[in-house]
């Protein structure tokens, strides 16, 4: 298996069971005694969203079809212009 077959395999898992993303975050906030527990439900927060994974107690997205595509709400984002940054 590739890499992007992987990620895709991945992204597939945590899609369908969210809860895993709150039991890696638990474990990391055990072993480091909850020092970065700020940090840590963040990354829990924008591991949901890249995923499309439900939030706790939110209503489900659809996950775009395209991982490059934003999801409905979302902006897409604007590429740089090296010549005229903003």
């Amino acid at each position: 298996m590739d890499l992007k077959g992987l990620v895709n395999k991945a992204r597939d898992t945590l899609r369908k069971n969210p809860n895993l993303i709150e039991k890696g975050g638990d474990a990391i906030d055990k072993a480091t005694k909850n020092k970065y527990a700020g940090q840590v439900d963040k990354a829990q927060d924008a591991v949901r969203k890249a995923v499309g994974a439900q939030e706790q107690g939110a209503p489900r997205q659809t996950p775009p079809s395209n991982p490059g595509e934003p999801l409905p709400g979302q902006q897409s984002p604007q590429p740089r212009n090296p010549q005229n940054p903003q």
